[in-house]
């Protein structure tokens, strides 16, 4: 990633995905568009991002819809590698919009979490 480059991690079908990636363009930054459902990130990839944001595999993961509960991934006996898998195989359960910049990373949900990251 250039220094200077912003990029998203989006699910245009995500209302508060499209509303970060609205507010991105509206101050005037042209950001990087990852549709992470057709390009997951790598395993390397989402270490990476994960100790960007500070976090482990599991603060990542989206609860709602039927998947979380389908594949147990509330089960504390569950390691950090099984949910790296899970997310490797179902992207879907990546909690959404992920941006990058020279400010940082962050999940910008709040959507107005992304101000952090601008000017």
């Amino acid at each position: 990633m250039a220094t200077d480059e912003v990029v998203i991690y989006h699910n245009p079908n995500c209302g508060t995905s499209r509303k970060v990636l609205g507010m991105l363009r509206d101050a005037g930054v042209t950001p990087k568009v990852i549709e992470y459902l057709k390009t997951p990130p790598s395993r390397a990839e989402m270490t990476g991002l994960l100790g960007a944001l500070g976090m482990k595999p599991r603060d990542i993961l989206r609860r709602k819809g039927s998947l979380f509960g389908e594949l147990g991934l509330d089960d504390p006996a569950k390691t950090d590698g099984d949910i790296l898998d899970a997310l490797g195989e179902h992207p879907v359960l990546m909690e959404r919009p992920i941006v990058v910049s020279k400010k940082g990373t962050r999940v910008c949900r709040p959507a107005e979490k992304v101000h952090d990251l601008l000017g």
